[in-house]
C-alpha cells in the first residue's frame, strides 16, 4: 500500500488557499461589475446613491433621489447673482455622502458666490472676535 507524501495539514492549507483565491476572484468580479454600472450611470448622467453613507434624517419622508436610487443633474439659479447653473450628480454625491449634508438641501449659489459668501462670513467673524477681545481686555 502506497502512502501519500502530503500530510493532512498540507492538504488543509492547499484547500484554504484555494478558497481564499476563489473569494478574491469573486470580489474582483463584483468590483468590475460595480465599475461597469458606475460608468453606464455616468454616461446617462446619473450616479448611484449609497444610502448607508447618507447623514441620518429625522424625517418621515424620503428624498426623491433616494427613491430613484440615482443622483441626476439638477439645474438651479444662483440666488445672489441670478446665473443659471447645474448641480452635477458627482457634486451631489460628494455633498450628501462625503460632506454629510442634509438630504433635503439643494444647491442655491454658484461657486463664485459661495466663495464670496464664505469670505464675507469669515471677515464678519474676525471683526466680531476682535471686538470681543477689545471688550474683554483689561484697561491699562
Amino acid at each position: 500500500m502506497k502512502r501519500s507524501k502530503q500530510t493532512h495539514g498540507e492538504i488543509e492549507a492547499r484547500r484554504r488557499k484555494s478558497e481564499e483565491w476563489r473569494r478574491i476572484q469573486t470580489q474582483r468580479a463584483a468590483e468590475r461589475q460595480r465599475l461597469r454600472d458606475y460608468k453606464i450611470a455616468l454616461a446617462r448622467d446619473e450616479v448611484a446613491v449609497d444610502t448607508t453613507r447618507l447623514a441620518p434624517s429625522n424625517s418621515y419622508s424620503t428624498p426623491d433621489f433616494v427613491l430613484r436610487g440615482t443622483y441626476r443633474s439638477e439645474p438651479f439659479v444662483c440666488k445672489d447673482c441670478g446665473v443659471a447653473e447645474v448641480w452635477t450628480p458627482l457634486q451631489q454625491k460628494w455633498w450628501y455622502e462625503t460632506a454629510k449634508g442634509d438630504v433635503f438641501t439643494a444647491a442655491v449659489r454658484c461657486r463664485a458666490c459661495r466663495t464670496r459668501e464664505r469670505a464675507r462670513k469669515s471677515a464678519a467673524r474676525r471683526v466680531h472676535l476682535e471686538g470681543l477681545a477689545r471688550k474683554n481686555s483689561p484697561i491699562s
